[in-house]
């Protein structure tokens, strides 16, 4: 449920700060009027990620060995690429999306699909994250993670806009950072495992240690480390330099990158 919720919240608040700036501009250029379309828009958008979603979901549960594992280490590699992205790309900066709106309403595109592409991409992401991280957990469990995940991000959204009190959108987003790096690292891991089942990959020393007596995955807190940043009690040799080489790598190149110009909410 975790991963699934912070997936959801980090996608959501996105999203929904995109909105914000969206119609806050529309607003200022006293255009109102066209507040139905980007409504719009963004609901088509988040429809057909939810049926993509699905889709996914039940093509997955029809898949029979080695298919099965295939599909789910190709889907892992391809959430940990996506993750990846996400976690190096440009946070919206106000002035960029503000032009966006500018030129729609000079009809280089129209408003409706600006609103739809800004949520649809994010709901694309989400549901390949969901896919990649229902691999260790239970349907409902991610299912229900995402839905509390979207609905904080609709509460972070507002208060982001309408607060005070500004809420601080790059400690949020450099928080949610260190997290995601570390479910990116779990979901790159997961996929070595998959294509070692089937035999695409050699284990080298498959297991390098047990911790099943000290720490099983099916405990509570071995399972939430599964799930989470995908802890596994008996782990191969390139599973464990997979894991922590992506962290190592990532984890400087984070550290190590120009800064990036300060996130801005709302005026």
């Amino acid at each position: 449920m975790l991963p699934s919720f912070l997936l959801a919240l980090r996608e959501g608040v996105e999203a929904a700060l995109i909105l914000g700036i969206v119609l806050s501009t529309l607003r200022a250029l006293n255009r109102t009027d066209l507040s139905r379309p980007v409504w719009a828009g963004a609901g088509l958008a988040g429809l057909v990620s939810l049926a993509i979603a699905i889709g996914l979901r039940l093509f997955d549960a029809t898949l029979e060995a080695p298919a099965e594992q295939i599909f789910e280490g190709v889907t892992l590699l391809l959430a940990t690429a996506v993750l990846t992205w996400v976690l190096f790309r440009v946070n919206h900066q106000r002035s960029g999306v503000e032009q966006q709106v500018r030129n729609s309403l000079t009809g280089r595109r129209p408003i409706f699909w600006l609103a739809f592409l800004a949520v649809f991409r994010e709901g694309i992401e989400l549901a390949l994250f969901l896919l990649a991280v229902g691999a260790n957990s239970a349907p409902w469990q991610s299912l229900s993670g995402a839905l509390l995940g979207l609905g904080a991000a609709v509460l972070f959204g507002w208060l982001a806009f309408h607060s005070s009190n500004r809420l601080s959108l790059r400690t949020f987003f450099q928080a949610t950072n260190i997290l995601l790096l570390l479910v990116a690292a779990g979901l790159v891991a997961h996929s070595v495992h998959e294509f070692i089942e089937i035999g695409w990959l050699p284990g080298l020393i498959s297991p390098v240690y047990d911790f099943n007596r000290i720490l099983s995955e099916n405990s509570v807190v071995g399972g939430l480390l599964k799930a989470l940043f995908g802890y596994n009690s008996k782990p191969s040799l390139v599973e464990i330099l997979v894991y922590s080489g992506y962290l190592f790598i990532l984890g400087i190149w984070i550290g190590f990158r120009p800064r990036q110009p300060r996130l801005q909410s709302a005026a």
